[in-house]
């Protein structure tokens, strides 16, 4: 397999990284995979209705809706690079295609005859 690579300034990798973080909207914090993890309810009463207040199960406070993003800026930048890269052969690709589809059905000739001559 071949490899491709850009060399970048050691001053100016946080810059690109950013960047390409800001541009491609990677977000500090996702939704936590573990959430919602849910916990027996002291205040539960087995004796009274389920209701929205009396429930036998609530969510564990200790465990957050969203977490810091596991995937590094670094890799994130790397992923987007590949995915841009790929996204242009694709467009490269489809374009070209059209191109020999239109030029294909262009040059079909008809043949016509009038049955009266």
């Amino acid at each position: 397999m071949a490899l491709f690579s850009v060399e970048i300034a050691d001053p100016d990798v946080g810059r690109v990284l950013n960047a390409l973080a800001a541009n491609y909207n990677r977000p500090d914090q996702v939704e936590n995979p573990d959430y919602p993890s849910m916990i027996a309810n002291p205040d539960f009463d087995d004796q009274q209705p389920e209701s929205p207040t009396n429930q036998p199960l609530v969510q564990d406070p200790s465990v957050p809706a969203m977490i810091d993003n596991p995937e590094s800026i670094a890799v994130f930048g790397n992923r987007m690079v590949r995915q841009f890269l790929a996204d242009n052969v694709k467009a490269y690709e489809v374009k070209v295609a059209k191109q020999q589809a239109a030029e294909a059905a262009a040059a079909v000739e008809v043949t016509i005859n009038d049955p009266q001559v």
